[in-house]
């Protein structure tokens, strides 16, 4: 089982996303509120740079590397939005990036991560396939 986030590093990612992610509002969901007896607001994080919250974890991890690890370049794979957000931090450090997607991607995704920068490889139609790739 892993270990919980401490507070420390939530403040420092949060202080490496600065001036990166949009601030993204809250809207408040009255009538589904009313349904369920508890006030309820949507975070709108498909207002995002690459339209959905995963470049908050992307940038925030690729921040993290070391100059020389971020030299190498990042991959990773994705079916979608994680890719776009890969793309998009390796696209504001100036690195390579390489996603692994899906054949069965979008193809908005697909084209989304290259357009951002990413050099995409479609393999496979499973998250295993993709991981071994």
């Amino acid at each position: 089982m892993s270990e919980l986030v401490s507070a420390a590093a939530i403040r420092a990612a949060a202080d490496r996303l600065r001036g990166v992610v949009v601030r993204t509002p809250l809207l408040p969901v009255p009538w589904l509120g009313e349904e369920l007896g508890a006030e309820v607001r949507l975070k709108c994080e498909n207002l995002q740079r690459a339209g959905a919250f995963k470049i908050r974890g992307a940038y925030n991890a690729v921040a993290s590397l070391t100059d020389e690890e971020r030299a190498r370049g990042v991959i990773a794979y994705s079916s979608g939005n994680h890719a776009q957000g890969v793309a998009l931090a390796a696209q504001l450090f100036g690195v390579r990036a390489v996603v692994v997607m899906p054949t069965t991607a979008p193809r908005v995704k697909v084209e989304g991560a290259r357009a951002l920068g990413a050099e995409v490889v479609l393999e496979g139609t499973t998250s295993v396939e993709r991981q071994t790739r």
